[in-house]
């Protein structure tokens, strides 16, 4: 039966709402298959984020998760020598710690007019004040059976005291300077000036002088040698140095000191390089009074100091520091071996030394001049030196240092400090 018109309409719209209603489903259909395909690919698709996220920055950081956290630069560490050092000055008594900062003569320990032996006067003198070393002139020195008898007897004396040797020590700089070798006694050859050496070009010849000189002192019984002579002879007018330096050549004269020292610790003995700033450029003498250097710290860093720095950078254990003013660093006329801006400015600070300063002979007239035993003792201490050579008077030097300690002017620290220093390279010697 065929339909009226109404009907086909009606048909039409069913029709219609059917195919919608497949399409909306078709539609979500897809859409949740699309839904479901993100979801995958969000989840197991690998991410292209930050660099903090990717598996190899999630490994480091795993890595870093186990370290401890960080903390500050520890404290450079004490070398065991020092330690030792600082543990047997702890265990010394202020005026046992203040003996150990002189170098004097025997003389000047026993109060004898000569002593050519050491017995029962050296061993109370020193039993009674343990000087840090001796020092030996000419008189004291007669033969290799005198002085080698009396060596042994002085550091026996001094071992049994202290528990530590004593710096037994002496001038034998070659040439000019020859307190063994200048003696027929001793039936030793003379190594020669210094400037013929310096004047080969070769610092064999430098370590060859010190081996050979280091040699023979070593076999009398000394340990410690006033030389290697580090002045830069930078003016030929002078006449306290002249030819004990190497020459006008600053390298040249840094080599051969460097090599000069090599050889006499190749023979168990220490050498001291002398006269810190530099005693080369001087017109006077500072046995005969005051001496002053014209030249300003660039000047000095660019000659006098060129050697002197070599030593440090070398490990030399012991710098003297002459009597030599140089107003244009210090300010005024003050000696080096007094002065806190040369020896702990230039020489501790610049430099970088940190082994034993010792002064020249304090009993100068660069220095008696113008201070009082007891005066430069302090100032030298003040200033930074470890040890005083042979002060005018030896009793008012160390007292005038024991009441300075009392008193403030000087630090206990400051006395540990000059003592570990010599303590320790005593510790060496052993």
């Amino acid at each position: 039966m065929s339909m009226n018109r109404e009907e086909r309409r009606q048909k039409r719209q069913e029709d219609t709402k059917q195919a919608a209603v497949v399409v909306v489903i078709f539609i979500l259909a897809l859409a949740a298959v699309i839904a479901a395909a993100a979801f995958a690919v969000y989840r197991f698709w690998p991410r292209n984020e930050t660099p903090a996220q990717t598996p190899d920055t999630q490994q480091t950081e795993s890595v870093l998760d186990t370290q401890e956290p960080e903390s500050e630069a520890p404290e450079a560490a004490v070398d065991p020598l020092t330690e030792q050092a600082q543990q047997v000055v702890s265990g010394m008594t202020l005026e046992d710690k203040l003996a150990q900062m002189f170098v004097i003569t025997p003389e000047a320990l026993t109060g004898y007019a000569n002593v050519t032996a050491a017995g029962d006067t050296t061993k109370e003198a020193y039993n009674s004040r343990p000087v840090g070393g001796i020092i030996y002139m000419q008189e004291n020195l007669l033969g290799t059976e005198q002085v080698t008898e009396m060596l042994t007897n002085m550091q026996n004396i001094a071992i049994e005291r202290t528990g530590l040797p004593a710096f037994l020590s002496v001038d034998e700089e070659g040439g000019t300077v020859t307190r063994i070798a200048g003696n027929e006694a001793f039936g030793v050859n003379d190594v020669g000036n210094m400037s013929d050496i310096g004047a080969t070009g070769d610092s064999q010849n430098a370590y060859n002088a010190g081996s050979t000189i280091g040699g023979y002192l070593k076999n009398l019984g000394f340990n410690v040698d006033f030389a290697p002579v580090a002045d830069v002879l930078t003016n030929s007018a002078n006449t306290a140095i002249g030819t004990r330096s190497f020459g006008s050549d600053a390298n040249v004269v840094a080599d051969m000191v460097s090599a000069e020292l090599e050889g006499l610790l190749s023979q168990g003995v220490y050498g001291v390089v002398k006269h810190f700033p530099g005693h080369g450029g001087t017109d006077g003498d500072s046995h005969d009074g005051a001496v002053t250097l014209d030249k300003t710290l660039e000047e000095l860093t660019a000659a006098e100091l060129v050697p002197f720095q070599r030593a440090v950078d070398d490990g030399v254990s012991f710098v003297m520091v002459g009597h030599i003013s140089v107003p244009q660093v210090v300010g005024d006329n003050t000696p080096a071996s007094l002065s806190q801006r040369m020896v702990t400015g230039v020489l501790r600070e610049q430099l970088g030394y940190q082994g034993i300063v010792i002064t020249d002979a304090m009993n100068m007239v660069a220095v008696t001049n113008s201070y009082t035993a007891d005066q430069a003792a302090v100032m030298a201490v003040n200033a930074g030196v470890d040890m005083i050579l042979m002060p005018q008077d030896y009793e008012t030097a160390y007292n005038g240092l024991l009441a300075a300690v009392q008193d403030g002017t000087i630090t206990q620290e400051r006395i540990d400090e000059s003592v570990v220093r010599i303590v320790k390279i005593k510790l060496q010697m052993q």
